[in-house]
């Protein structure tokens, strides 16, 4: 089991979400973040009101997903969020030891589903 973190473009999050439907991933969580990369203090448009200064509006997805599902899913998310510009994000594959669901108690690859 593996959990991947993205940090995308938040205009980017429909055509993301789109990619990952389409790859049989429902599965997701979604965060408002703010933060930087290389790019810092670089002055970018968010739903036309100009952002400037070191933190910059962007959106956290986070996906557990059984081995089967991490290439399409990376895969997913490269396609919905790549605009080929400076920002367009990171993605973290991590290893998940334990998942349980709390509904009914499953736990392992059983309990992402």
């Amino acid at each position: 089991m593996k959990l991947i973190i993205a940090i995308i473009q938040p205009h980017r999050l429909e055509e993301v979400k789109k990619e990952l439907y389409s790859v049989d991933v429902n599965l997701i969580t979604v965060t408002e973040v703010l933060g930087h990369g290389r790019q810092k203090g670089v002055d970018e448009f968010y739903r036309g009101s100009k952002e400037s200064g070191n933190l910059l509006r962007k959106i956290q997805l986070e996906i557990a997903v059984n081995e089967n599902f991490v290439e399409p899913t990376i895969k997913a998310i490269i396609k919905g969020a790549r605009t080929g510009k400076i920002g367009d994000g990171k993605i973290f594959v991590l290893d998940l030891p334990r998942c349980i669901r709390i509904r009914t108690g499953d736990e392992g690859p059983q309990a992402i589903g």
